[in-house]
């Protein structure tokens, strides 16, 4: 969009922004073996054995931890998934929403053994713009709804 608002444009700024943090997140965490079923299962076992998360919770990272092997490869899926496409700005607003979602469960996973706000301003940002329509500034969201006038993800 060329004559974005000043608005516009910062909720773009924050799109790119999230979605870089969730690419960089990704590579720091296959370069740590974090998706690999031992590391994901240390990292889990962390945050149960010196996490404040609820016990329904636990009981949730519980089961994670013992499918490691198949939930790890989810995850690096997952988080790359959300990078790149909100980078691309495409179904921007499904996106942000599922991102929101997923970076709430981590700051619950994580409560207790980081800094409140770590996770939280994220979570945040990513429930903002699946409220806006972040992605049609300077992403494939305003493509497709020029092609697709009834185009709601974005």
């Amino acid at each position: 969009m060329i004559g974005a608002s000043r608005e516009q444009r910062a909720l773009a700024v924050l799109r790119v922004a999230l979605g870089a943090m969730f690419i960089w997140v990704f590579f720091e965490n296959l370069g740590k073996g974090a998706y690999s079923p031992s590391g994901y299962k240390g990292v889990i076992d962390y945050y149960l054995k010196n996490g404040h998360s609820p016990a329904a919770w636990k009981a949730i990272m519980s089961v994670m931890a013992a499918n490691a092997r198949i939930v790890a490869p989810l995850q690096a899926m997952t988080e790359l998934g959300f990078g790149v496409l909100l980078v691309a700005g495409a179904a921007t607003r499904l996106v942000a929403a599922a991102a929101g979602a997923f970076l709430f469960s981590l700051w619950l996973s994580e409560l207790g053994t980081a800094w409140f706000w770590e996770l939280a301003m994220p979570v945040i940002v990513a429930f903002s713009l699946a409220g806006a329509r972040a992605g049609r500034t300077w992403g494939a969201d305003s493509v497709l709804a020029r092609r697709y006038p009834g185009w709601r993800l974005g």
